[in-house]
Formats: structure tokens, C-alpha cells, sequence
């Protein structure tokens, strides 16, 4: 394929992803009031009251939960897109193996929004809360503001949740291996900690109950590429022996 077919399939399967996630919002703006509903019922927000500081919030909230909901509904179709589009660059091993990564990139980013909500939000407003009334400060939350805040920690933590699946398509792309994935740990594990430290309350507790996770990922990913990387070199042997000598 010439680089113009190769732009043409990118924008056909990018036309699909948009045409999909459009449909999506739409049954997303229905779910949105019972998820809504569901984050107003559940602790922290159960024992608050939600104001609204604009004439648009309410609006601007529903649309938030129906673009969230979409993603999360069409997340496998893009996998899927881009996986195919990749997919006549790999050998056919490769590709069964590399479609099979999909329905584990979805478990991971689920259980990448239960940390972080469960775990990592509710530490940070509890903390935030305190603050509050050491300085004796009246809390009038915003319904928007509040679910801006649970936005920026659970969107974050959930793609680094997506680590080890990245890693092991890369590994099997050829683009990484454990070698490289080594030699960058250090500056990995700093740029992982700072993570977990701007998201987290500035407490050494919090710091390590998100950075730990965050590194444990980073070196399952570097497992993960390990055992990949051996089957590779076994497989490129094998091919040698068979092929090399004639």
C-alpha cells in the first residue's frame, strides 16, 4: 500500500471510531441520570448538596457522563480499529495473539477507575475536606466542580492502568523489548512517583498507596514484554534453523 492508502484506511476506520462513539452518546445521555444518581447515593457525595454556579451545569454534567460512558462503550471497537489497522504488518501468529490483547485492555481500565475511585479519590477528598475545616471554611460545593475533581484523578490513574497491555502490543510490534523497558526504570519510576504525587494528597501515606500499584504495573509490564521477547527469539531461532542453512 502507498502512503495515500494507507491515510485513506486511516481515515475510513477513524470515520467508524467517531460514527460508533456518536452512537454511543446518544444512549449515554439516557444512562447518565442513573449514574448520576448512583454517585449521588454513595459516599463522599451522599452527606453533601450539590449546587449548580451556572445556568449550564446541569447540562454541561450530563454531557460529561454521556462522553465518559461512550468512551468506555466504544473503547473495544477502537482497540479493534486500530488493531486491524496495524493488522497486515504482522505475521498471522501475531495478529491472533495481538486481538486477544483487546478484552484485557477493557478489564484493566475497569480496574483502573475502581483504584482510583475507591481508593485514590476518596483518600484525596477526605484530605482536601479536612483542610477545609481546619480553616474553618464553609463548604458549598458545585456539581460540576465536584465531578471536575474526581475527573482529573480517576482519568489519569485509569490509562496508566492500560500500561502492561501498551507494553505487550509494543513488545509484540518489535518497537520495545525488557531491555530497553530496563534501562528506562529509573526515569520510569520517577515520572510514576511524581504522578502519584501530584494526584494524591501531600502525605507520604498517600504518595505510596498510589506510586506502589503505579510501579508494581511498570515492572508486570516489563514481565510481561520479558516473556513475550523469549517466545520471539525462539520462534526467530527456529526460522533460522529451518530456513537459515538453505
Amino acid at each position: 500500500m502507498t502512503l495515500v492508502d494507507h491515510l485513506t484506511e486511516l481515515r475510513r476506520r477513524l470515520i467508524w471510531i467517531i460514527a460508533v462513539l456518536v452512537i454511543a452518546m446518544i444512549g449515554g445521555l439516557v444512562a447518565s441520570i442513573y449514574l448520576i444518581e448512583y454517585f449521588r447515593s454513595v459516599e463522599p457525595a451522599s452527606n453533601m448538596s450539590w449546587h449548580a454556579f451556572s445556568l449550564w451545569d446541569g447540562i454541561r454534567l450530563y454531557m460529561q457522563f454521556a462522553l465518559i460512558l461512550a468512551l468506555i462503550v466504544t473503547l473495544p471497537f477502537t482497540l479493534y480499529q486500530v488493531w486491524a489497522f496495524v493488522k497486515p504488518g504482522l505475521r498471522e501468529e501475531e495478529q491472533k495473539a495481538t486481538l486477544k490483547y483487546i478484552p484485557f485492555s477493557v478489564l484493566m481500565i475497569l480496574l483502573g477507575v475502581c483504584f482510583a475511585y475507591f481508593v485514590v479519590f476518596r483518600m484525596a477528598f477526605h484530605f482536601t475536606q479536612n483542610v477545609n475545616m481546619k480553616l474553618d471554611l464553609v463548604e458549598t460545593y458545585g456539581a460540576i466542580q465536584y465531578f471536575s475533581f474526581m475527573f482529573n484523578i480517576v482519568f489519569p490513574i485509569s490509562l496508566l492502568f492500560e500500561m502492561p497491555i501498551v507494553v505487550m502490543f509494543l513488545t509484540k510490534l518489535r518497537i520495545l523489548n525488557p531491555k530497553r523497558l530496563r534501562k528506562m526504570r529509573r526515569i520510569a519510576y520517577l515520572v510514576l512517583v511524581i504522578i502519584g504525587t501530584v494526584i494524591t494528597p501531600p502525605d507520604l501515606i498517600s504518595d505510596l498507596l498510589v506510586a506502589a500499584p503505579l510501579i508494581l504495573l511498570y515492572e508486570l509490564s516489563v514481565l510481561l514484554s520479558g516473556v513475550i521477547h523469549r517466545k520471539q527469539l525462539q520462534k526467530d531461532a527456529e526460522w533460522e534453523a529451518e530456513y537459515g542453512a538453505k
